[in-house]
């Protein structure tokens, strides 16, 4: 088999030699043909009276399509670097052989082998089955074709089919089996296996429970996570006779239940592989005897991979994308993106720097208008897709910046297995197992991958799981379908969270005015309790004063001479005084009383003298300026003399 550089020679060359643009057909007719180039561009280009032959002069039975450029001087002068170049048709003539298409056809419960010739038609198909099924080919509907529904007269060699074809026949018309055999079999495909498996190379045990539905394959994957031996190179003991295919369920592949022993180990020497290789390329009849040698052999002429094709072998060592085993993945994701730059220029998806948590917060947790959707890019430096997927499709100015406007680009270097793992347990953790078995299974020719995650509100969901072999307008479909998805829940999400800030608001409105409310309460009633502890103070100030007022009322009172008597033989002097309110006080002094007397006599009666004075009227005035010492008779107030009070402003 082809190397992975080989087989990116191999493409580049087959397509230009067909003009084939699509690189999934590309690839599926040369897989077609065990990655033989000249027997692929027979298929396609058959000619008319010989084929194409390898620049050594040979024909194909008689010499490798491509092999070291030591090997032979002819390719040492060759203009081109290519491995092989059309030639003018050989003088002998070879015959195009047809190719043999194997079907398995699966009906309910049973499995149908199908062998014909690429020139046969679908109906012929059908008509085998009808045999085999007891179906009549009316009532019968043949599902499975990767072209979509075919009608019976189509040719299988236009379909550009496989070797090996899963198909299914689907019968509307017909009524389904008994409720008891249709029970029988789910009950049995409901049945728990114990696999006891021995690593024969560390003579560990392992004890796996697989339902009965489980398929061999998944057997063996499984194993290959606890082993580290690939698929391919697992040497296994114990299976029964009638497990040979690995897509049967462990149900139908013999097993002894409950229980079952089994033993792994690594394939020591490629040449199973090799032979295992050949045997399933039987149907290509122009397949070089000699080719496996030439790179089984190329080592011991000190030729290696690179040389073989013209290629320095420094060329073909690059530095990895990322760092096995990289503690902090934001430092794993710098050295991603400065190797990518150096392998495919600076026009490629912004890549973001950070964990894959980060990321998450990046694109799914701010508001809703301001999410994106999460794209993860999976490389994979030993796809044979890989540099055509990057440098044509990822670096395609159209889709970096339909990436950039719309999703937060993440990526992730699956070539070491450390960082395989390292993902798929991330993967685990934040997708489900499903998702993680998903990649797991993934063939390295399948990579690049391209997630497509969008979050919701409870789970992480992958709208997409885009492989390597695609192109820019189907790659640009997708996106763009992922996208209109996720702008329709984005939608839903702004309105929901416009409803929920409505509500917010509003409800931050109705406790701010409660607040301003209760606040303004609170200061009415703090202001009346003011007033009313100002009021008893006031009245406990007025009755205080009262008192006071009134005690020095009385003490002046009990302080006054007595009155002297009319028929007195001392001068006495009759003072009438009018008050504010138009009463008058009458009373009668000795002449030889001082004036402090009236003074006292008036502010016992309630108007002391320092807040009222003391008017006369001929002549006027102020009685309360005038010396209170002075006599009565001094002051001109004798015999009889009429005053009236006069508060002081």
């Amino acid at each position: 088999m082809a190397s992975n550089m080989d087989r990116e020679m191999i493409l580049a060359d087959f397509q230009a030699c067909t003009g084939i643009e699509n690189i999934d057909e590309a690839i599926t007719l040369l897989e077609q043909n065990n990655w033989d180039l000249v027997a692929a561009i027979n298929g396609v280009i058959p000619q008319e009276n010989g084929i194409l032959q390898s620049e050594y002069g040979g024909e194909t039975g008689q010499g490798p399509a491509y092999g070291p450029a030591s090997h032979s001087s002819a390719s040492a002068s060759a203009p081109s670097s290519s491995a092989f170049r059309p030639v003018v048709p050989s003088r002998q003539i070879v015959e195009r052989q047809p190719r043999m298409l194997d079907f398995r056809v699966e009906y309910r419960d049973r499995n149908v082998d199908v062998v014909l010739e690429d020139s046969c038609t679908v109906g012929e198909i059908k008509q085998i089955l009808e045999n085999e099924l007891q179906i009549p080919v009316s009532k019968m509907l043949l599902k499975g074709w990767k072209t979509g529904d075919v009608e019976d007269s189509t040719v299988l060699k236009t379909l550009h089919l496989p070797k090996n074809n899963s198909l299914y026949v689907l019968t509307p018309d017909l009524p389904p089996p008994s409720s008891s055999h249709a029970g029988a079999l789910q009950e049995s495909l409901n049945q728990n296996f114990m696999l006891i498996v021995t690593h024969r190379e560390v003579q560990r045990e392992y004890s796996l429970n697989f339902s009965g539905s489980s398929t061999i394959q998944e057997v063996k994957r499984n194993v290959y996570d606890l082993t580290s031996i690939p698929v391919r190179h697992q040497l296994w003991e114990g299976w029964p006779p009638s497990a040979t295919d690995d897509s049967m369920c462990l149900v139908a592949a013999g097993l002894t239940y409950p229980c079952h022993q089994l033993t792994v180990g690594r394939r020591s020497s490629p040449a199973p592989a090799r032979e295992e290789s050949e045997e399933q390329c039987t149907d290509v009849h122009m397949v070089s005897d000699s080719d496996g040698d030439d790179f089984e052999d190329a080592p011991e002429f000190g030729v290696d991979d690179g040389e073989m094709f013209g290629i320095a072998s420094s060329a073909l060592r690059k530095s990895p994308m990322m760092p096995e085993n990289a503690e902090n993945e934001g430092d794993a994701l710098l050295q991603f993106t400065a190797e990518f730059s150096s392998r495919y220029g600076d026009c490629h998806p912004v890549y973001f720097i950070g964990s894959l948590e980060a990321a998450f917060q990046e694109a799914f947790y701010g508001k809703a208008r301001d999410r994106k959707l999460l794209a993860i890019y999976l490389h994979h430096d030993e796809s044979v897709l890989t540099n055509v997927f990057c440098s044509q499709m990822l670096c395609a100015e159209s889709i970096v910046s339909y990436l950039s406007q719309n999703f937060i680009t993440w990526a992730w270097d699956m070539t070491k297995e450390a960082n395989r793992a390292r993902f798929l347990t991330m993967c685990t953790r934040h997708f489900g197992s499903v998702v993680a078995q998903t990649i797991r299974t993934q063939k390295t020719d399948q990579f690049p991958l391209f997630l497509i995650i969008m979050g919701k509100r409870s789970s992480n969901e992958v709208l997409n799981v885009i492989q390597g072999n695609t192109t820019v307008d189907e790659l640009m479909m997708r996106l763009m379908a992922a996208v209109e998805i996720f702008m329709a829940q984005q939608q839903e999400d702004i309105k929901d969270e416009d409803e929920r800030e409505a509500r917010e608001n509003m409800k931050r409105e109705q406790d701010e005015a409660y607040r301003l409310s209760l606040e303004a309460d609170r200061a009415k009633r703090e202001a009346h309790e003011r007033e009313v502890a100002e009021q008893s103070r006031l009245e406990q100030m007025r009755k205080e004063q009262e008192e006071e007022r009134e005690a020095i009322r009385l003490s002046l009172e009990q302080s006054l001479p007595p009155e002297p008597k009319e028929e007195s033989t001392e001068p006495v002097s009759k003072l009438r005084i009018r008050t504010p309110s138009g009463e008058f006080l009458e009373r009668r002094f000795l002449a030889s009383s001082q004036l402090r007397v009236v003074f006292d006599f008036v502010a016992s009666k309630g108007f002391p003298w320092d807040e009222f004075k003391l008017l006369s009227t001929f002549p006027r005035r102020d009685v309360t300026q005038l010396d209170p010492n002075k006599s009565l008779l001094e002051v001109k107030l004798f015999p009889q003399e009429t005053l009236f009070l006069e508060a002081k402003e």
